[in-house]
């Protein structure tokens, strides 16, 4: 049987101090089994989405420049889950509007918390399949491009330099499930 009085770290103080439209950053001090306290820096970001969608023999990406780290990446749709959502629905949602299809069906896969250390995040990945062409409809902050790769190819694709966190997991999880 696992002890799991060093797990109860009391909070003794909490504050953000500083929001944005975006994410939320603070720390907490926490009180530690040995009895010292500590400041452990948070992020507290909304859930996100991440969508691997499949026609059948190519995955839809999409290519971006990201300016947070000032480079050109190939990745899968994804964006925020908005108030009511579940991961689904902003699954669709963020398909349709960064790569102009529907889907015939689309499915979660998984949702877990992401780099623990310092973010207050949940992602979730979904899997969606009979795409069907649709508008398009960007966000005033997206100017990205839509292709697609072999599936065979996807996760040496994904794996190739600016590397994504997202489309690894993404990519692997449906190739665990079978679905790629």
């Amino acid at each position: 049987m696992t002890d799991t009085s060093e797990w109860d770290w009391p909070v003794v103080e909490s504050a953000a101090e500083y929001e944005t439209g975006w994410y939320t950053g603070g720390y907490d001090r926490v009180r530690q089994p040995d009895g010292s306290e500590k400041e452990y820096y948070w992020a507290e970001l909304p859930d996100a989405v991440v969508v691997v969608a499949t026609t059948g023999e190519e995955l839809v990406m999409v290519e971006q420049f990201r300016p947070t780290i000032r480079e050109q990446c190939l990745e899968l749709p994804a964006g925020i889950v908005e108030d009511g959502e579940s991961y689904t629905t902003a699954g669709e949602r963020e398909l349709r509007e960064e790569t102009g299809f529907a889907t015939g069906g689309l499915s979660l896969l998984e949702e877990f918390w992401c780099s623990t250390g310092v973010l207050r995040h949940r992602r979730g990945i979904v899997f969606a399949e009979g795409l069907e062409p649709v508008d398009r409809d960007l966000d005033d902050n997206e100017f990205l491009s839509v292709t697609t790769v072999p599936i065979a190819d996807a996760l040496n694709v994904a794996r190739a330099e600016p590397a994504n966190d997202a489309t690894i997991e993404g990519i692997l999880l449906a190739q665990a499930e079978g679905l790629l």
